[in-house]
């Protein structure tokens, strides 16, 4: 159910976790503080070899260590934001499915690792979301420290 007063909910879905709240972009910071609602989806990104022999634990530790740090930074920045979490299938696309299925937002923030630690699961994901959602979509990327690489 939308919220009555015509709040904003936020699907976040990354890939990756800032070091810090002062790293994320202020565009990032601005929208999680406009949101009155937040749905944080950490997708489990195993390798290549690690998804054809489902053998994904490693990942999806990871992805709840990342859950955990990312719903401390939202927390942080909205702390009025009604917040919840959850660790998202292996196949990208089909963790957006399931968040936009159940949470219905209006809009989706994308976080990709940069192009130093990306894998094959971000290639062409951004397209793909668009194509099939048709939601409002905002993307930054984090390297693997944790920090938005400077804009180009």
């Amino acid at each position: 159910m939308r919220d009555a007063v015509g709040g904003k909910r936020l699907l976040v879905v990354t890939g990756a976790a800032a070091a810090d709240v002062d790293a994320l972009p202020a565009f990032v910071r601005q929208l999680l503080e406009e949101a009155s609602e937040v749905l944080v989806v950490t997708p489990v990104l195993p390798g290549g070899l690690q998804w054809l022999v489902s053998d994904t634990d490693r990942a999806r530790a990871e992805a709840d260590e990342r859950l955990d740090t990312v719903l401390g930074h939202v927390a942080s920045i909205a702390p009025a934001a009604k917040l919840e979490g959850a660790v998202g299938d292996e196949t990208p696309l089909t963790a957006f499915a399931d968040a936009i299925a159940r949470f219905r937002p209006d809009h989706l923030l994308i976080a990709l690792r940069a192009g130093d630690h990306a894998a094959w699961q971000e290639r062409r994901l951004v397209d793909g979301v668009i194509e099939r959602f048709g939601l409002p979509t905002t993307v930054f990327e984090l390297d693997s420290s944790g920090h938005a690489p400077p804009a180009s």
